[in-house]
């Protein structure tokens, strides 16, 4: 018993220890790397979770743990790199005389991450599904978007600007309160997970077209799908009401 209840948070440290050397790469310029240890840290942080439910040993400092190394992993590593994108950047020349310092506003993203992370733990709501943007998939899609359009972020001195407003609309998205559908089966069948079977269809031809950017497109798509179909059912609500 005493090796089995330290399983789960040894899976969590790995899933840290994943984040630290995606935050060291994405220091020293590899975003690949970077990105291919966020997602290992994201395979760990699914197992450690399994794990504690299948080993029945979870505990209160297995969830503050789980939270910790999730920040560094999927809030600080791809604030990394979109810090390190940032700073070899042109930026207009009217901003030339603060271009040292733009690239930290990068960090912001990991501050709302450990916001966004700090609401789940405390939110009873999102046993099934989400309230806003989940951390592994906001850090994916900035890795998968600076990996996959590092040349096309590099034809303008607007870019720079671009990323920051969309990591700012990132942040947004992080403690929204907009309902984001999780892949969790309560069954196989159709009926009651449509767009969870839509979500899962679309991306194969996504993966095919746009191969590594495909992160970033997927996980827009997702934002968008859960946006749809929140107001889809808001409308049905209130015309049930009427």
């Amino acid at each position: 018993m005493s090796i089995r209840k330290h399983i789960p948070n040894t899976i969590t440290c790995c899933n840290l220890i994943s984040g630290c050397i995606a935050t060291c790469f994405a220091f020293f310029h590899e975003p690949e790397m970077a990105l291919i240890w966020i997602i290992i840290g994201a395979v760990f942080d699914f197992f450690d979770g399994m794990s504690a439910r299948l080993l029945h040993v979870s505990s209160p400092i297995g969830k503050e743990l789980d939270s910790l190394a999730d920040d560094v992993t999927f809030g600080v590593a791809p604030s990394t790199i979109l810090f390190s994108q940032l700073l070899v950047m042109d930026y207009p020349s009217v901003l030339q005389p603060v271009t040292d310092y733009l690239p930290f506003v990068a960090y912001v993203m990991a501050a709302f991450s450990a916001l966004r992370l700090a609401k789940f733990n405390l939110d009873e709501r999102q046993a099934l599904g989400f309230i806003g943007l989940p951390t592994p998939a906001n850090a994916l899609f900035w890795g998968s978007l600076i990996v996959g359009a590092h040349q096309w972020l590099e034809t303008s001195t607007l870019m720079p600007l671009v990323l920051i407003a969309g990591m700012l609309v990132s942040c947004y998205l992080l403690v929204s309160e907009i309902p984001m559908f999780a892949l969790k089966f309560k069954h196989w069948g159709w009926k009651g997970n449509e767009v969870k079977y839509i979500f899962i269809l679309s991306c194969i031809p996504l993966l095919a077209i746009f191969k590594i950017s495909a992160f970033a497109v997927i996980i827009a798509w997702y934002v968008l799908l859960s946006i749809g179909v929140d107001l889809y059912q808001r409308k049905a609500n209130t015309t049930a009401g009427e």
